[in-house]
């Protein structure tokens, strides 16, 4: 799957609020870019060399298995995929002020992808 100069990367801890015990002091080859608590405790991390976008979520958050869902679903399914590459292209096109303004902008299409009812020969279901 095409995908941006970034590597988004899931990491799963025990206490996804509690920063101290997974990032790193120093020398900071990643450091906190945002939290946004009211969204399952989420934290991301950005990292360079390589472009990396560490998304934080505590053990058992809904969102991880969300993610998961939608990524295996991408992998096993085609037209899902393809979906997914023209939306991304599309929106690839566009300025963005923000970068969540971006991942808003997908949304609609991830949501569709993960709510979707398999089909009999799709091995991600």
């Amino acid at each position: 799957m095409p995908a941006k100069h970034i590597i988004d990367i899931l990491l799963a801890v025990k206490d996804s609020a509690n920063e101290d015990t997974y990032v790193p002091r120093s020398p900071p080859r990643i450091s906190p870019a945002s939290a946004r608590p009211a969204w399952e405790e989420h934290r991301l991390l950005k990292g360079e060399d390589p472009n990396v976008n560490l998304h934080v979520f505590t053990v058992g958050s809904n969102e991880i298995t969300r993610m998961l869902a939608f990524r295996d679903r991408c992998r096993a399914n085609r037209q899902e995929s393809e979906l997914y590459e023209r939306t991304k292209a599309e929106l690839a096109g566009r300025v963005w002020r923000h970068v969540q303004h971006y991942a808003n902008a997908k949304s609609e299409v991830v949501e569709a992808i993960i709510s979707r009812p398999c089909g009999t020969t799709d091995p991600s279901c």
